[in-house]
């Protein structure tokens, strides 16, 4: 019976410490992106090889975009400056192997969030920066006016994507035949696309807009169907066991929508400091408290927005009607419009 009761104990303390163990282990493996990016002296940021209003090179060579103001967002967090990153571009199959060999330290890529990519590859996403969906670009000459109309149509699509199995999912429930025009490199699929290969480019509506404005000889002659076939939650992702510097990376992006949400701009956010309500003093470090639970100085957030501005102005200048994209706000809009861009609280 004593022989038990000491088993039972020493079990019992075995766990204990296994838990003890561990919770230092995960403390010290949190730790070590926000350590890595403050002595390296700037943020590693995984983007696109070049897509119009998320993360593309201007005609002077400097990276712009709504996923770019996200990395520009968390260097002003976390370094004093928007400026100290680094884009490194990668392709759809490069992307997770990067995050997770340490090359880049968040992964801001139109990545779509899924079961599998927050489960099964090392990876986790910190929200989500856009709301898209799957859909289809077509020639207006062909006379299509249904994604069901693609019968027997040739279609392009990047590999390595969730799009293609989306699209013979879609194709399968509604009984559609096709013929998959398949390949790597997504300029590659777009020349194919604009040189004939096939009839349809099917990825993100937001790509195809991207597509449809910045790489084609004659965007109105193209057209982007109206059905959507997916949910694609767009947003970042950063290593699985690094949870500070999730929160950090999910912190930012909430920064930025709180921002919009109480009415604090780029150009205003130094009048704002003089507010009166609780939430924007504290957001703006004018209370104090809010950078110590994520291992920065309370002026985090007053940076992201005197820097890069707040959700709705980055949308805007990027994607937005004041893009050549003109992509409406729609569900990513604030949850007060009618989107689902809902803040979380900061306090």
């Amino acid at each position: 019976m004593v022989k038990k009761k000491r088993d039972k104990l020493r079990v019992a303390l075995g766990g204990i410490a296994a838990l003890l163990c561990s919770g230092v282990i995960a403390s010290q493996a949190s730790a070590a992106t926000l350590d890595v990016v403050r002595e390296r002296g700037h943020l590693q940021c995984g983007v696109t090889t070049g897509f119009a209003g998320f993360s593309a090179p201007d005609d002077k060579g400097e990276w712009r975009g709504l996923d770019i103001d996200l990395c520009r967002a968390v260097a002003a967090a976390t370094l004093g400056d928007a400026d100290k990153y680094k884009a490194v571009p990668l392709n759809s199959q490069q992307r997770f192997t990067a995050l997770n060999s340490g090359e880049i330290d968040v992964l801001a890529r139109n990545t779509s969030v899924t079961q599998q990519r927050d489960t099964a590859v090392g990876a986790i996403h910190a929200g989500i920066n856009f709301y898209d969906g799957q859909g289809f670009l077509v020639l207006r000459s062909l006379g299509v006016q249904s994604a069901k109309e693609l019968d027997g149509a040739t279609i392009c699509l990047q590999t390595g994507t969730s799009n293609e199995n989306t699209l013979a999912d879609w194709a399968r429930a509604n009984n559609i035949s096709y013929k998959p025009v398949v390949i790597e490199q997504f300029n590659e699929v777009v020349n194919a696309f604009a040189a004939g290969r096939c009839d349809v480019f099917s990825t993100d509506a937001s790509g195809l807009a991207s597509i449809r404005i910045s790489r084609l000889q004659d965007p109105d002659a193209y057209e982007v169907l109206p059905e959507i076939i997916s949910k694609e939650p767009l947003g970042p992702f950063v290593r699985q066991g690094d949870d500070a510097w999730l929160n950090i990376v999910k912190w930012t992006l909430q920064a930025m929508l709180n921002a919009e949400e109480l009415g604090v701009t780029s150009t205003n956010v130094d009048e704002m400091r003089n507010s009166n309500d609780p939430n924007i003093r504290r957001m703006l470090g004018v209370t104090p408290g809010l950078g110590s639970n994520l291992g920065l100085d309370d002026e985090w957030a007053y940076r992201i927005i005197k820097e890069v501005g707040n959700y709705g102005e980055s949308f805007e200048r990027n994607v937005g009607m004041a893009s050549p994209l003109k992509i409406k706000r729609g569900l990513n809009a604030l949850w007060t419009d009618g989107g689902l861009m809902y803040p979380l609280p900061l306090r």
